[in-house]
C-alpha cells in the first residue's frame, strides 16, 4: 500500500484533476463496453469539473472535494466529493431525494484501483459528513463494476431502475443513514 495524504483541493490541482476525471471516466466507460458513447464521456467529464469548480469558487461550501495524494510521487491519485443530490437522483426518486446530500465523484486512477485507496476516501469522507451532522445521505450508480462495490458496502439498493440506460444496464440508487454507519479500518498485515 502506498502512503497516502487525504486533503482538500487548491486551485493549482485543477488541471492534473481534469486529468484524472478524463481518465477514469474513459476509462470507466471503457471497463463497462461503453468507449463508444463520447459524447456521455465528455458530458460527465464536464459534469465533474463543474463540480470541482463549484468547490473551489465555494470554499467548500456547495461541492466538497477530498483528494487522495500518493507521498511518494505527489500525484493526485483519487477524489471524492459531496454536494446537493443530482437532478437524475431526484428525477429518478420522483423528488424524495431532493434535499438530501449525494456522495459522489468517487475516483481512483486506473494504477491504484483495488489498493484500498477508494475504501480510505469514502472513510474519511463519512467521517466529514459524521462531523457536520449530516444524517441523510445518498449515492448512485450506473456502473456495474461500481454497483458491486456499493452493494457489498451498501447492500441492495433502494432504487433500481431496470436498463435505465439501455438493455441490461440499471441505475441504482443507495439511502444511507451516517448515523448507522460504523467506520472500521482494517489494517493491513503486509509481511
Amino acid at each position: 500500500m502506498h502512503h497516502i495524504e487525504i486533503r482538500r483541493p487548491k486551485i493549482e490541482d485543477s488541471a492534473e484533476l481534469h486529468e484524472l476525471f478524463s481518465e477514469v471516466i474513459t476509462d470507466t466507460f471503457r471497463k463497462e463496453g461503453l468507449s463508444d458513447m463520447v459524447n456521455d464521456i465528455q458530458i460527465e467529464i464536464e459534469s465533474k469539473r463543474q463540480y470541482l469548480k463549484c468547490d473551489l469558487n465555494s470554499s467548500g461550501k456547495d461541492r466538497f472535494f477530498w483528494l487522495g495524494i500518493d507521498t511518494c510521487t505527489n500525484k493526485i491519485i483519487g477524489c471524492i466529493e459531496y454536494g446537493p443530490a443530482s437532478e437524475l437522483i431526484t428525477a429518478c426518486t420522483k423528488g424524495e431525494l431532493q434535499e438530501w446530500i449525494e456522495i459522489g465523484t468517487v475516483f481512483v486512477h486506473s494504477k491504484y484501483q483495488r489498493k484500498g485507496v477508494g475504501t480510505l476516501l469514502l472513510h474519511v469522507m463519512l467521517l466529514t459528513l459524521q462531523s457536520r451532522e449530516i444524517k441523510n445521505i445518498c449515492l448512485d450508480s450506473g456502473y456495474k463494476n461500481a454497483q458491486k462495490v456499493w452493494k457489498k458496502l451498501f447492500g441492495n439498493p433502494h432504487y433500481l431502475l431496470k436498463d435505465y440506460w439501455s438493455k441490461g444496464y440499471h441505475h441504482m440508487i443507495w439511502k444511507i443513514s451516517t448515523e448507522r454507519i460504523s467506520i472500521v479500518f482494517k489494517p493491513s498485515h503486509n509481511k
